[in-house]
């Protein structure tokens, strides 16, 4: 990988006079005046120092065979001004770092093999010690009739793609045409992974093809930094990792160095938007802040393509996100506003306090960031911990009368509201996941109850969820949720159904199981239409009078 240099006017040059016998080449030196002679010789030192680094970076660059050599990025002459800025962690620090990722890593693998099936999940300082992974065989095609109806759809869903909207980023399925948001075939590059487990190797051939020839990340536009690192990205690097496939690796590290420049703003915090062609990050018309969920969800990528590049800059640049928002505190209870200022890396004052849309992920990528680094960085440990009790004690409530858990909100910050977005439910897996790795027992038990909340937020003539739901808390009536007009819509969104698998690997509890299926089977009956799936207007309303010709997983 290039890197780019900050311009400069070019170094001036020395044009010698006309040759003459008389004179020697030494004796022409000697002649010249001490101050020519000493300015002579600094540039000729300069020259030999440009030399010698350019070809150690020559040299370097050739040491990754895996990957060809891609497009130099802009973003990469602004990393010593950066480093300087927002003071990245001495030598010393990150040495002891790596080290302690190293050892946590041999002592992982080492205890696949010596651990016994009853060893402890933690020491009694609630410390990790040994982690007992889920015994799961890999998926190796459809071997039963639920398993190759899931496929079906998959297969009923990309054909819809490929005849409609191939290349462009998502369909619309009702109006047979295409939207585009990145203009980076979006959908190809999301659905790489999905295609891979499921076994549909000649969708698969047909999409890495085009990834491997058509795909061009060179577009004048500007993206959600947020939702291109999640979707490009991660669609690329987890089909690296399931493939073995290096094209897979150049195209994550082409993007990833585009996405990089959203990171780049005065105090380290990423803004919302970034330009895919120039690099350059800014924030939307609507606002000059970033949301939480933007800039504290992209770590896991950026660390993943730093280690599997050997480019140490892409996760020094995420993770100083999650310093910066470390060191801020997110006040006593550790639950952070929902925006936060990329140039002057402050909250919002009084800003809504959720674990819903806009904050949702940061908390995820606490405990996932702590479990990718080998469990090495314990603030990341200490922040979860304190933001799920900060949860407990603010945020979770009991409906009436049935006692659904559900997780509100406090709206400027103080105000409770009794509202839960489906995105919400991606609590109840996150939770789970953190038992499995040495966490309070007492976390799946709110696991199951948030679970099970989100399992009668099902409930509706449809069988579907709405996007939002608000939650009784007056004795005087009766109904648990309570779902209004306009929060009613259906957008297909795969947080429940992930919470219950989380749940059901790690309960063995085929209830979850069950609920997932029933889920998938309301979206075949109200969500399929020809060409594909769609979103539903109103999941209270039956027979549907409105689809909405896209839905928010395509």
């Amino acid at each position: 990988m290039q890197l780019l240099r900050d311009e400069q006017q070019e170094l001036p040059y020395f044009v010698g006079g006309q040759k003459s016998g008389s004179f020697s080449l030494a004796r022409r030196w000697r002649s010249l005046p001490r101050l020519q002679r000493m300015l002579f010789t600094f540039l000729a030192a300069g020259i030999v120092i440009f030399l010698f680094v350019a070809v150690g970076n020559a040299n370097l660059a050739t040491t990754n065979q895996r990957l060809k050599q891609v497009a130099p990025r802009p973003f990469e002459k602004h990393v010593d001004r950066l480093n300087r800025v927002h003071n990245p962690m001495e030598s010393e620090e990150k040495a002891l770092r790596d080290e302690q990722f190293a050892n946590a890593a041999q002592a992982a693998e080492a205890a696949q093999g010596d651990a016994g099936a009853d060893a402890p999940d933690s020491d009694d300082g609630g410390h990790a010690v040994q982690v007992k992974e889920p015994n799961v065989p890999k998926f190796s095609g459809p071997t039963n009739d639920r398993q190759r109806a899931v496929v079906d759809a998959m297969k009923h869903a990309w054909k819809g793609y490929k005849d409609y909207a191939w290349s462009h980023d998502t369909l619309k399925p009702i109006s047979k045409s295409f939207s585009e948001w990145f203009g980076t075939g979006l959908t190809i590059i999301d659905s790489l992974d999905t295609l891979f487990i499921m076994g549909m190797n000649e969708e698969f051939a047909e999409a890495k093809k085009w990834v491997e020839e058509e795909l061009n990340f060179d577009k004048d536009r500007s993206v959600s930094f947020f939702e291109a690192t999640i979707r490009l990205l991660g669609g690329l690097l987890s089909t690296y990792h399931l493939s073995g496939d290096v094209v897979f690796l150049e195209k994550a590290a082409d993007v990833g160095g585009r996405l990089a420049g959203a990171m780049l703003s005065p105090s380290g915090i990423a803004y919302s938007d970034v330009n895919l062609k120039t690099t350059a990050g800014k924030q939307p018309a609507w606002g000059g802040e970033s949301s939480l969920a933007e800039v504290a969800t992209v770590q896991l990528e950026f660390r993943d393509l730093a280690r599997v590049t050997k480019n140490e800059t892409f996760e020094k640049l995420a993770f100083k996100i999650s310093e910066i928002i470390h060191e801020d505190g997110c006040g006593e209870h550790g639950l952070c506003g929902m925006f936060i200022n990329p140039t002057t890396g402050k909250f919002r004052g009084s800003s809504t306090i959720t674990f819903g849309a806009r904050a949702d992920s940061y908390y995820e990528y606490l405990l996932k960031q702590w479990i990718q680094t080998g469990k090495t960085i314990d603030w990341l440990l200490e922040d979860y911990k304190k933001a799920m009790k900060g949860m407990e004690t603010q945020l979770l409530r009991y409906s009436i009368p049935n006692k659904y858990a559900y997780v509100g909100e406090l709206l400027g910050g103080s105000t409770y509201s009794p509202k839960m977005d489906h995105l919400v439910c991606f609590l109840a897996g996150t939770l789970a996941l953190g038992t499995s790795h040495g966490l309070a027992q007492e976390h799946m038990e709110i696991a199951k109850q948030l679970g099970l909340t989100c399992r009668r937020m099902y409930d509706t003539p449809t069988g579907l969820g709405p996007e939002i739901a608000y939650f009784n808390d007056n004795v005087d009536k009766d109904q648990d949720i309570i779902i209004k007009p306009l929060d009613a819509h259906c957008l297909l969104r795969p947080e429940a159904i992930e919470a219950w698998f989380y749940l059901y690997r790690l309960t063995g509890d085929k209830q979850y199981q069950e609920w997932g299926w029933e889920a998938f089977e309301a979206i075949k009956k109200y969500a399929k239409v020809e060409h594909g799936f769609s979103s539903v207007q109103n999941v209270k309303r039956v027979p549907l009078v409105i689809r909405i010709s896209w839905n928010h997983s395509s």
